[in-house]
């Protein structure tokens, strides 16, 4: 098993991090992925809220990942599984969120895989700085949308 562990702090609320979490449709505003690909995914909520058994399809480059939502707990906890993913299996990834004093919040995003021997000199540098990214992009984006205090 190949893991991969990034934590990063934002200064916007845990609730304007977990809005964009839920919503697949907002993830190509602010993750290294280019697309939602609606035509692969499965029970995306209309308004943005997507629950445990969505399946969420993005495109990144030609590849196309499907991820399970597998675990939701309201501001806290997003868990997700691979559905479909080319380069990896067992893929299981968790995003927990926690207030900080200032009320900002801390993201930590982990999760472990398996590769194919093809894959296994390259995948866990390539993902480590992948998901460094989308955390980072993620707290970007949620400052920016952050109403007034």
């Amino acid at each position: 098993m190949h893991t991969y562990d990034v934590t990063v702090t934002t200064s916007a609320s845990p609730e304007t991090v977990w809005k964009l979490l839920v919503d697949a449709a907002s993830w190509p505003l602010w993750s290294k992925v280019d697309s939602l690909d609606t035509t692969r995914s499965f029970g995306l909520d209309p308004g943005g809220d997507d629950g445990v058994g969505s399946i969420r399809a993005f495109r990144t480059g030609r590849t196309v990942t499907g991820e399970r939502l597998t675990e939701k707990v309201e501001q806290r906890l997003l868990a997700y599984e691979d559905a479909f993913i080319p380069s990896m299996h067992h893929y299981r990834a968790r995003i927990e969120l926690s207030p900080t004093a200032s009320s900002g919040t801390v993201i930590h995003w982990y999760g472990e895989y398996e590769t194919s021997w093809l894959w296994r000199w390259v995948m866990p540098r390539y993902l480590q700085k992948f998901m460094q990214g989308m955390a980072e992009g993620l707290a970007r984006y949620a400052e920016e949308r952050e109403p007034t205090r």
